[in-house]
C-alpha cells in the first residue's frame, strides 16, 4: 500500500532537507523528481545545491508534465519517491497553455485550474496503485500579503487549492518552520 506524505513550509524553511531525510530514513533507492526548469544562473545554482545535498545514487527525474506517466515505471526499481515541487509544477504547467492571464477571462482561468487538479489527481492515482512511499514537497503562499498583480493572485490561488487538494488525499502532512518539522496530519 502506498503512502503520500505532503511537506510544505515558506521560502528557505527547511522542508526539502526534511523530505530528503524522510526518504533516506527509509532506504537508500529513492528516484527524485525534479519540476524545475533551470532558465537563469540564480536557478540554476539552485538545482545544484539540492543535487549537492542528495545522495549520489538517487534516480533523478526532471518532468513536471504528465508526472503520473512514469510512476508506474518507477514504482518498478524504487521504494521512495521526492517530488521537488509542487509550487515549480504548478507554475510551468500555468504557463504551458497559451494563456495571458493578465488579459484573460475567469472561464479561461478556471480552465487552467481544472487541467492542473486534473495532473495531480491523475498522479495521486497512479500514486495509490504502488507501494510508493512518496514524498511531495511545495510551499506555502497563503501566509503572505494577497499580492498586486493578477498574475501573481491567480498563481497563489492554484497553488493554495492544489496544495489543498494534495493534503486532503495525503497520509501525513508536515509544515516546516526553521527547520523545524510539525506533523499536522496524520
Amino acid at each position: 500500500m502506498s503512502k503520500v506524505i505532503l511537506v510544505t513550509g515558506g521560502a528557505r524553511s527547511g522542508k526539502s532537507s526534511f523530505a530528503e531525510q524522510l526518504c533516506k530514513d527509509r532506504n537508500n533507492n529513492t528516484a527524485y523528481i525534479a519540476t524545475s526548469i533551470p532558465f537563469d544562473d540564480e536557478m540554476k545554482d539552485r538545482v545544484k545545491k539540492h543535487k549537492e545535498s542528495r545522495p549520489q545514487n538517487w534516480k533523478t527525474y526532471e518532468i513536471y508534465k504528465d508526472i503520473y506517466s512514469i510512476i508506474e515505471d518507477i514504482s518498478k526499481s524504487h521504494k521512495t519517491v521526492i517530488l521537488d515541487c509542487v509550487t515549480l509544477l504548478v507554475n510551468n504547467l500555468m504557463f504551458t497553455h497559451d494563456i495571458d492571464i493578465e488579459n484573460a477571462t475567469q472561464d479561461e482561468i478556471n480552465e487552467l485550474e481544472k487541467y492542473i487538479k486534473e495532473q495531480v489527481n491523475k498522479l495521486i492515482e497512479e500514486i495509490r496503485k504502488t507501494e510508493l512511499y512518496f514524498v511531495a514537497v511545495t510551499n506555502e503562499l497563503g501566509m503572505a500579503v494577497v499580492p498586486a498583480n493578477k498574475l501573481s493572485r491567480v498563481y497563489t490561488d492554484i497553488v493554495g487549492r492544489i496544495n489543498q487538494q494534495i493534503a486532503a488525499q495525503s497520509d501525513e502532512v508536515y509544515f516546516v518552520v526553521s527547520s523545524i518539522p510539525m506533523k499536522i496530519k496524520g
